[in-house]
Parts: C-alpha cells; sequence; structure tokens
C-alpha cells in the first residue's frame, strides 16, 4: 500500500513519474476514486490545501468529505490509530492536515487505505510537488527524465521550517542545487541535513541572503511565523531581520530569476509588496499548481500512474 508523508517516501523515479502524471492533460488522467470517498481531515484549516484537495478528489470522480477535529477530537475522543480504522470504513483514501507529524505515521502503519499528508510540522509535501510544477512552468525540463530539474537553482530564505525540508527534498532529487540561508536558531538540523543528503540532494547553505541569492533560478520564502507560533512573533522578528525579501533581491538573482512563496504572506514582514505582486512573482501560480499536485498525487497513490 502506498502512502505520502513526505517528498523522501518516493524514489527518484516514483517522483518523476508523479511529475509525469501531473502535467497531463486533467482529461486524460484516469478516475481511480470514480463513486468512492476521500476522508479530509483538517486538525488545521486552510484555505489552499480544502479546496485544491476536495478539487482534485472531485476531478478523480471521487466524493470528498471535510472532517474537522472537533468532531473526532484524536488522542482525546479516540486514538489516531482508531480514526484511522473507522475512516477506512468508508473512504478509498485519507488525506491529513495535522500537527503533530507522528499522527500520520501512526495511521499509516496500519495499512488500511492510503494516507497522504497535507501537513504536518515536519513535512508539506504536496506543497513541495506544486512548487516543482511551477518551476518546471518557467523554465522547462533538463534531457534528462528522472532529473527534469537539473541545472537549476532553488534558494530558501528564512525558517528552516516543514515546507524547506520538503522543498530541499522536491527540487534536490529531480537534479536542482538547493540553496538555503536561515539565522543561527532556525536552520537546519543534523538530521534534516543528514536526511537531505540520503536522498542525494545537493545542498549549500549561507549566514545571509546575499550569500546564496545570487546565480539563482528561484527565490522562495515562507512566512516567518506559522500557525502555532504566534506566542513567537516578535522573536522571530527580531531574529529574522536581513531576510525581507524585495523584488531588488530578487532581480539581484539573475535575469530571468522568479519569486515565490508557499502562502499565506505575511505582507511587509518576510515580503514586501513589490515582490509578491511584481513581475517576477509566480505566487498564484503556485498556489494553482496546488490542485496539479493533488491531482497526481492522488493518482500516483491509487495505483494509475504509468
Amino acid at each position: 500500500m502506498r502512502h505520502l508523508l513526505d517528498v523522501d517516501d518516493l524514489s527518484r523515479s516514483q517522483l518523476a513519474e508523479i511529475i509525469r502524471l501531473g502535467r497531463k492533460p486533467v482529461e486524460e488522467v484516469p478516475r481511480v476514486l470514480a463513486g468512492q470517498g476521500a476522508a479530509c481531515y483538517f486538525a488545521k484549516p486552510s484555505a489552499r490545501t480544502r479546496n485544491s484537495t476536495e478539487m482534485a478528489v472531485v476531478q478523480l470522480g471521487g466524493h470528498p468529505v471535510y472532517i474537522v477535529d472537533e468532531e473526532v477530537k484524536i488522542d482525546q475522543r479516540e486514538s489516531a490509530e482508531d480514526v484511522a480504522r473507522t475512516l477506512a470504513c468508508y473512504h478509498d483514501v485519507i488525506c491529513a492536515r495535522v500537527f503533530s507529524h507522528s499522527v500520520l505515521e501512526r495511521m499509516a502503519a496500519l495499512d488500511v487505505v492510503p494516507v497522504v499528508n497535507l501537513l504536518s510540522d515536519q513535512a508539506h509535501p504536496l506543497q513541495a510537488i506544486a512548487d516543482v510544477f511551477t518551476i518546471l512552468d518557467e523554465f522547462g525540463e533538463s534531457g534528462d527524465s528522472e532529473r527534469p530539474l537539473d541545472g537549476r537553482v532553488v534558494t530558501y530564505l528564512g525558517d528552516a521550517n516543514n515546507v524547506a525540508r520538503s522543498l530541499g527534498l522536491a527540487v534536490g532529487m529531480l537534479g536542482a542545487e538547493f540553496r538555503i540561508s536561515s539565522p543561527t536558531d532556525y536552520r537546519f538540523s543534523n538530521v534534516d541535513a543528514d536526511r537531505l543528503a540520503a536522498s542525494g540532494v545537493n545542498v549549500v547553505a549561507g549566514d545571509r541572503p546575499d550569500d546564496v541569492v545570487p546565480g539563482s533560478d528561484v527565490v522562495y520564502t515562507d512566512t516567518w511565523t506559522s500557525m502555532g507560533q504566534e506566542a513567537e512573533h516578535e522573536t522571530r522578528l527580531r531574529a529574522f531581520e536581513g531576510f525581507h525579501v524585495t523584488e531588488a533581491l530578487v532581480a539581484s538573482a539573475g535575469e530571468t530569476s522568479i519569486f515565490m512563496h508557499c502562502l499565506p504572506a505575511h505582507r511587509g514582514e518576510e515580503a514586501s509588496d513589490d515582490a509578491l505582486d511584481g513581475s517576477r512573482s509566480r505566487i498564484w501560480t503556485q498556489a494553482g499548481h496546488r490542485l496539479t499536485s493533488a491531482r497526481a498525487v492522488l493518482s500516483w497513490i491509487l495505483g494509475s500512474a504509468g
């Protein structure tokens, strides 16, 4: 049984297969959920994730059921395992957006139905795959079918968080060089670094944005304060001083460089309006590709790829 909890659950060839599947016209993608249900469990609310996941299920012929934690209260009313067993009585797949990654691991360990990570504290694989589609739209594919991003440079500025980890895995496994610059207390752990290296990802780290931005095809950032970190907001604002992305910074990367942000954006903090709304911004293309990503992953995970 296939699950997707993070990008490195996939081999390079499997990830490339998902990308190829996602680039097919919608009408050519088999309706692998025809007449079936998809449980969409959300411990955290989301605009892009809920809308893209539900519409992907519809495009694949299925019926999405939106479930909030108040209805199941995982590990209060029922264990994660019992929730998974219950949902498997009605649905062909569980798509879950959670706080703790371990909830997903416990659900997937049962092997009752496939489990797809819609976001956890450790990973955001569907966002990373959507980012790959966005980069390919802009720059095309290399000649290597399993390394379509060969020769590209993707640079992430800010908190080395779940988005950064999954992004690094996705673009690195597909051939890009992954660069990152983060404040001292917000960098990848040794475990994260080892994990990226184990997947063959070439990571270049710099102390400040100016160390890594020149020569980049993509300049990427995320909010400095994610959901659940609100109490750290002022501390994070001070720590990330100097990591603010402007259109001028993106332009300094190169003539054809683009700007990406997974959204939601805290305008004026991690990025300026001119970066978010400027001619180099691809943030709405990214948002649109969340649907492409969800559809491709669900199609692959339910066995239609090939």
